[in-house]
């Protein structure tokens, strides 16, 4: 699309719905809890970076601000309350045209699984480490894990390594 969206001339440090022109999936590299950069207000926010640049070619990929209702979906997707937990997750990042916000209704950015999406295991998620932990040995190889979430080779080979040292 080669219209301008009015919203561009503002040049916020922050993904907005002016940004996105058709849904994009996103890796969350990682969420931190930080001041807002617009010195509009003192407040703090989770704020989402990610794992790729650009969301267009030549366009840098900005920050996203997760508000309450994106933090709840986040929280979902990692199956994890702490956003230190939150990182290598893709997202579907999207327009909803119905936020309301007070009295008015606006367009918001809004995020969802991506249909491919596999969570990112690593050991630091207790409940689905253990979980893979027990397919492992029910199984005896890793396929059945694979089949449900990613993880790096060196945490498949740490996974094998403490279901061997358990028997």
């Amino acid at each position: 699309m080669d219209k301008i969206h009015y919203r561009k001339a503002f040049d916020s440090p922050y993904l907005s719905s002016a940004d996105i022109v058709e849904p994009i999936v996103l890796t969350v590299d990682h969420v931190t809890l930080e001041a807002d950069k617009t010195k509009k207000t003192k407040d703090v926010f989770n704020t989402a970076y990610f794992v790729e640049k650009e969301i267009r070619p030549g366009e840098k990929l900005k920050p996203m601000i997760l508000n309450a209702g994106n933090s709840k979906t986040m929280r979902g997707l990692a199956d994890s309350p702490f956003i230190d937990d939150w990182n290598n997750v893709q997202v579907m990042v999207y327009v909803d045209h119905n936020v309301r916000f007070g009295k008015e209704t606006m367009d918001g950015l809004r995020i969802r699984a991506h249909e491919n999406t596999k969570k990112f295991l690593t050991p630091e998620n207790e409940k689905l480490w253990e979980g893979a932990k027990a397919a492992f040995k029910r199984d005896g190889n890793l396929k059945s894990v694979l089949e449900r979430v990613a993880m790096s080779d060196e945490h498949q080979m740490l996974l094998m390594e403490q279901c061997k040292e358990a028997v």
